[in-house]
Protein backbone atom coordinates (compact mmCIF):
# COMPACT_ATOMS: atom_id res chain seq x y z
CA UNK A 1 0.00 0.00 0.00
CA UNK A 2 1.48 3.33 -1.08
CA UNK A 3 1.29 6.25 1.37
CA UNK A 4 0.28 9.72 0.19
CA UNK A 5 0.89 12.66 2.53
CA UNK A 6 -1.00 15.78 1.52
CA UNK A 7 0.62 19.18 1.17
CA UNK A 8 -1.09 22.18 2.78
CA UNK A 9 -2.08 25.43 1.11
CA UNK A 10 1.19 27.06 2.26
CA UNK A 11 3.55 24.52 0.66
CA UNK A 12 1.39 24.01 -2.42
CA UNK A 13 2.30 27.21 -4.41
CA UNK A 14 6.00 26.29 -4.40
CA UNK A 15 5.51 22.76 -5.78
CA UNK A 16 6.73 21.74 -9.23
CA UNK A 17 4.55 19.85 -11.69
CA UNK A 18 6.28 16.60 -10.70
CA UNK A 19 5.70 17.29 -6.99
CA UNK A 20 2.04 18.11 -7.57
CA UNK A 21 1.54 14.87 -9.48
CA UNK A 22 3.40 12.82 -6.87
CA UNK A 23 1.29 14.28 -4.06
CA UNK A 24 -2.22 14.68 -5.48
CA UNK A 25 -2.45 12.17 -8.35
CA UNK A 26 -2.75 8.37 -8.28
CA UNK A 27 -1.58 6.98 -11.62
CA UNK A 28 -0.93 3.27 -10.99
CA UNK A 29 -4.33 1.73 -10.29
CA UNK A 30 -6.35 -0.84 -12.27
CA UNK A 31 -3.61 -3.35 -13.02
CA UNK A 32 -5.13 -6.52 -14.54
CA UNK A 33 -5.14 -9.43 -12.12
CA UNK A 34 -4.35 -7.32 -9.06
CA UNK A 35 -5.71 -5.30 -6.17
CA UNK A 36 -3.94 -1.95 -5.71
CA UNK A 37 -4.40 0.23 -2.62
CA UNK A 38 -3.17 3.66 -1.52
CA UNK A 39 -3.47 5.27 1.92
CA UNK A 40 -4.02 9.04 1.99
CA UNK A 41 -3.40 10.67 5.38
CA UNK A 42 -6.15 13.21 4.63
CA UNK A 43 -9.26 11.86 6.41
CA UNK A 44 -7.47 8.47 6.49
CA UNK A 45 -8.75 7.65 3.01
CA UNK A 46 -7.96 4.37 1.28
CA UNK A 47 -8.25 4.46 -2.51
CA UNK A 48 -7.90 1.35 -4.61
CA UNK A 49 -8.86 -0.88 -7.49
CA UNK A 50 -9.50 -4.55 -8.16
CA UNK A 51 -9.32 -6.00 -11.69
CA UNK A 52 -9.90 -9.77 -11.49
CA UNK A 53 -9.06 -11.71 -14.63
CA UNK A 54 -8.52 -15.48 -14.52
CA UNK A 55 -9.04 -15.90 -10.79
CA UNK A 56 -11.03 -14.01 -8.14
CA UNK A 57 -9.20 -11.50 -5.95
CA UNK A 58 -9.66 -11.22 -2.18
CA UNK A 59 -9.29 -7.91 -0.36
CA UNK A 60 -6.65 -8.40 2.32
CA UNK A 61 -5.73 -6.22 5.26
CA UNK A 62 -2.37 -4.46 5.28
CA UNK A 63 0.13 -3.68 8.00
CA UNK A 64 -0.64 0.04 7.64
CA UNK A 65 -4.22 -0.49 8.86
CA UNK A 66 -3.24 -2.49 11.98
CA UNK A 67 -6.49 -4.40 11.52
CA UNK A 68 -7.34 -8.10 11.53
CA UNK A 69 -9.25 -7.67 8.26
CA UNK A 70 -9.74 -4.72 5.91
CA UNK A 71 -13.25 -3.69 7.00
CA UNK A 72 -12.69 -4.28 10.71
CA UNK A 73 -13.00 -0.53 11.37
CA UNK A 74 -13.78 0.69 7.84
CA UNK A 75 -16.63 1.03 5.37
CA UNK A 76 -16.05 0.52 1.66
CA UNK A 77 -17.62 1.83 -1.53
CA UNK A 78 -17.25 -0.16 -4.77
CA UNK A 79 -18.09 1.14 -8.25
CA UNK A 80 -17.69 -1.08 -11.31
CA UNK A 81 -16.28 0.90 -14.26
CA UNK A 82 -15.51 -2.14 -16.42
CA UNK A 83 -17.13 -5.36 -17.63
CA UNK A 84 -19.61 -7.57 -15.80
CA UNK A 85 -18.43 -8.88 -12.45
CA UNK A 86 -19.41 -9.81 -8.93
CA UNK A 87 -18.42 -9.06 -5.36
CA UNK A 88 -18.87 -11.67 -2.62
CA UNK A 89 -19.18 -10.21 0.90
CA UNK A 90 -19.11 -12.80 3.69
CA UNK A 91 -20.69 -15.40 1.41
CA UNK A 92 -23.33 -13.17 -0.22
CA UNK A 93 -22.88 -12.48 -3.94
CA UNK A 94 -23.63 -9.13 -5.57
CA UNK A 95 -23.60 -9.05 -9.39
CA UNK A 96 -22.31 -5.67 -10.61
CA UNK A 97 -22.62 -4.46 -14.17
CA UNK A 98 -20.88 -1.29 -15.27
CA UNK A 99 -21.87 1.70 -13.07
CA UNK A 100 -23.50 -0.45 -10.40
CA UNK A 101 -22.39 0.55 -6.89
CA UNK A 102 -21.96 -1.51 -3.73
CA UNK A 103 -21.63 -0.39 -0.10
CA UNK A 104 -19.71 -2.81 2.13
CA UNK A 105 -20.39 -2.55 5.85
CA UNK A 106 -17.89 -2.15 8.64
CA UNK A 107 -17.23 -5.59 10.13
CA UNK A 108 -17.41 -7.45 6.80
CA UNK A 109 -14.64 -10.03 7.08
CA UNK A 110 -14.22 -11.37 3.55
CA UNK A 111 -14.60 -9.38 0.33
CA UNK A 112 -13.81 -11.11 -2.98
CA UNK A 113 -13.96 -9.74 -6.53
CA UNK A 114 -14.54 -11.73 -9.74
CA UNK A 115 -15.10 -11.05 -13.44
CA UNK A 116 -17.64 -12.77 -15.64
CA UNK A 117 -15.27 -12.70 -18.64
CA UNK A 118 -11.49 -12.74 -18.69
CA UNK A 119 -11.55 -10.91 -22.01
CA UNK A 120 -13.72 -8.07 -20.66
CA UNK A 121 -12.90 -7.98 -16.95
CA UNK A 122 -14.68 -5.96 -14.33
CA UNK A 123 -12.79 -2.92 -13.04
CA UNK A 124 -13.79 -2.22 -9.45
CA UNK A 125 -12.96 1.18 -8.00
CA UNK A 126 -12.58 1.12 -4.22
CA UNK A 127 -12.98 4.01 -1.77
CA UNK A 128 -12.86 3.51 2.00
CA UNK A 129 -13.05 5.60 5.17
CA UNK A 130 -13.04 4.77 8.88
CA UNK A 131 -16.53 4.04 10.24
CA UNK A 132 -17.89 4.32 13.77
CA UNK A 133 -21.20 2.49 13.15
CA UNK A 134 -22.50 -0.41 11.08
CA UNK A 135 -24.83 0.09 8.11
CA UNK A 136 -26.05 -2.84 5.99
CA UNK A 137 -24.08 -4.04 2.99
CA UNK A 138 -26.24 -3.14 -0.01
CA UNK A 139 -26.08 -2.55 -3.75
CA UNK A 140 -27.76 -0.09 -6.09
CA UNK A 141 -28.08 -0.72 -9.83
CA UNK A 142 -27.31 2.03 -12.31
CA UNK A 143 -30.80 1.64 -13.77
CA UNK A 144 -32.34 2.44 -10.38
CA UNK A 145 -30.45 5.70 -9.84
CA UNK A 146 -32.31 8.91 -10.58
CA UNK A 147 -30.04 11.39 -12.38
CA UNK A 148 -29.81 15.08 -11.56
CA UNK A 149 -29.52 16.99 -14.84
CA UNK A 150 -27.26 20.05 -14.79
CA UNK A 151 -25.49 22.38 -17.21
CA UNK A 152 -26.14 23.25 -20.82
CA UNK A 153 -24.69 22.72 -24.28
CA UNK A 154 -24.03 26.46 -24.50
CA UNK A 155 -21.65 26.30 -21.52
CA UNK A 156 -20.15 22.92 -22.55
CA UNK A 157 -21.16 21.24 -19.27
CA UNK A 158 -24.40 19.32 -19.86
CA UNK A 159 -24.15 16.40 -17.46
CA UNK A 160 -26.03 13.89 -15.33
CA UNK A 161 -25.14 13.40 -11.65
CA UNK A 162 -25.89 10.04 -10.03
CA UNK A 163 -25.82 9.82 -6.21
CA UNK A 164 -25.30 6.26 -4.95
CA UNK A 165 -23.98 6.28 -1.36
CA UNK A 166 -25.50 9.27 0.45
CA UNK A 167 -28.05 10.23 3.07
CA UNK A 168 -30.95 9.62 0.68
CA UNK A 169 -29.57 6.42 -0.86
CA UNK A 170 -27.28 3.65 0.35
CA UNK A 171 -26.64 4.46 4.03
CA UNK A 172 -23.11 4.93 5.36
CA UNK A 173 -21.15 6.45 8.20
CA UNK A 174 -19.23 9.19 6.41
CA UNK A 175 -18.66 7.93 2.86
CA UNK A 176 -20.53 9.81 0.11
CA UNK A 177 -20.08 8.44 -3.40
CA UNK A 178 -21.53 8.80 -6.87
CA UNK A 179 -20.57 9.62 -10.43
CA UNK A 180 -21.15 12.14 -13.20
CA UNK A 181 -21.58 11.45 -16.91
CA UNK A 182 -20.94 14.23 -19.42
CA UNK A 183 -22.88 14.32 -22.66
CA UNK A 184 -21.23 14.41 -26.08
CA UNK A 185 -20.11 17.96 -26.84
CA UNK A 186 -19.69 18.82 -23.14
CA UNK A 187 -16.36 18.72 -21.33
CA UNK A 188 -16.54 20.95 -18.21
CA UNK A 189 -17.32 19.39 -14.84
CA UNK A 190 -18.15 21.16 -11.55
CA UNK A 191 -18.01 24.64 -13.02
CA UNK A 192 -18.44 27.09 -11.31
CA UNK A 193 -16.14 25.39 -8.78
CA UNK A 194 -16.46 25.15 -5.03
CA UNK A 195 -14.59 24.10 -1.91
CA UNK A 196 -15.80 22.39 1.27
CA UNK A 197 -13.47 22.52 4.25
CA UNK A 198 -15.59 19.97 6.11
CA UNK A 199 -14.85 17.19 3.61
CA UNK A 200 -12.05 16.11 1.33
CA UNK A 201 -12.96 14.77 -2.10
CA UNK A 202 -11.53 12.18 -4.46
CA UNK A 203 -12.09 12.12 -8.24
CA UNK A 204 -11.67 9.01 -10.40
CA UNK A 205 -11.73 9.95 -14.08
CA UNK A 206 -12.83 7.11 -16.37
CA UNK A 207 -14.10 6.50 -19.90
CA UNK A 208 -11.37 8.89 -21.06
CA UNK A 209 -10.30 7.85 -24.57
CA UNK A 210 -6.63 6.90 -24.85
CA UNK A 211 -5.95 9.84 -27.17
CA UNK A 212 -7.59 12.35 -24.81
CA UNK A 213 -6.90 13.88 -21.40
CA UNK A 214 -8.67 15.80 -18.63
CA UNK A 215 -7.19 19.02 -17.22
CA UNK A 216 -8.06 18.81 -13.53
CA UNK A 217 -8.02 22.21 -11.84
CA UNK A 218 -7.00 22.51 -8.19
CA UNK A 219 -5.75 24.92 -5.53
CA UNK A 220 -7.17 27.98 -3.76
CA UNK A 221 -9.29 30.22 -5.98
CA UNK A 222 -6.47 32.75 -6.37
CA UNK A 223 -3.62 30.22 -6.81
CA UNK A 224 -4.89 27.60 -9.26
CA UNK A 225 -2.85 24.84 -10.87
CA UNK A 226 -3.79 21.86 -13.00
CA UNK A 227 -3.04 18.16 -13.38
CA UNK A 228 -3.16 16.43 -16.77
CA UNK A 229 -5.05 13.20 -16.15
CA UNK A 230 -5.52 10.06 -18.25
CA UNK A 231 -8.12 7.29 -18.07
CA UNK A 232 -8.66 5.63 -14.67
CA UNK A 233 -6.44 8.01 -12.73
CA UNK A 234 -7.42 9.61 -9.42
CA UNK A 235 -7.04 13.18 -8.14
CA UNK A 236 -7.18 13.88 -4.39
CA UNK A 237 -8.69 17.21 -3.41
CA UNK A 238 -8.16 18.69 0.10
CA UNK A 239 -10.88 20.86 1.59
CA UNK A 240 -9.03 24.07 0.72
CA UNK A 241 -8.73 23.19 -2.97
CA UNK A 242 -11.19 23.66 -5.79
CA UNK A 243 -11.87 20.60 -7.93
CA UNK A 244 -13.04 21.12 -11.47
CA UNK A 245 -11.95 19.86 -14.82
CA UNK A 246 -12.19 20.14 -18.57
CA UNK A 247 -11.47 17.37 -21.06
CA UNK A 248 -10.44 17.25 -24.67
CA UNK A 249 -13.59 15.15 -25.13
CA UNK A 250 -16.49 14.10 -22.92
CA UNK A 251 -15.74 11.58 -20.14
CA UNK A 252 -17.04 10.35 -16.78
CA UNK A 253 -15.83 10.67 -13.21
CA UNK A 254 -16.61 9.13 -9.85
CA UNK A 255 -16.67 11.55 -6.92
CA UNK A 256 -16.28 10.39 -3.35
CA UNK A 257 -16.08 12.28 -0.07
CA UNK A 258 -15.44 11.70 3.61
CA UNK A 259 -15.14 14.02 6.57
CA UNK A 260 -17.33 16.10 8.83
CA UNK A 261 -20.78 15.48 7.34
CA UNK A 262 -22.73 13.84 4.52
CA UNK A 263 -24.63 16.89 3.27
CA UNK A 264 -24.03 16.82 -0.49
CA UNK A 265 -24.97 20.51 -0.83
CA UNK A 266 -22.55 21.63 1.92
CA UNK A 267 -20.12 23.58 -0.24
CA UNK A 268 -18.81 27.10 -0.63
CA UNK A 269 -19.28 28.26 -4.19
CA UNK A 270 -16.70 30.34 -6.03
CA UNK A 271 -17.51 32.75 -8.84
CA UNK A 272 -15.68 32.08 -12.09
CA UNK A 273 -14.61 35.74 -12.17
CA UNK A 274 -12.73 35.22 -8.87
CA UNK A 275 -10.48 32.46 -10.24
CA UNK A 276 -6.84 33.30 -10.85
Amino acid sequence: MKLYQMADAVRYPRMTTAELRETFLLEELFRPGAIDLAYVDLDRTVIGSAVPTISPLTLETTSELRAEYFCERRELGVLNVGGKGSVVVDGKTFALDKLDCLYVARGSKEVTFASESEGAPAAFYLLSYPAHAVHPTAMVKFADLEPVKLGAIETCNKRSIYKAIHAGGLKSCQLVMGFTLLEAGSNWNTMPPHVHMRRSEVYLYFDVDAAHRVMHMMGPKDETRHLVIADKQVAVSPGWSIHAGVGTSNYAFCWGMGGENQDYSDMDGIAIADLK
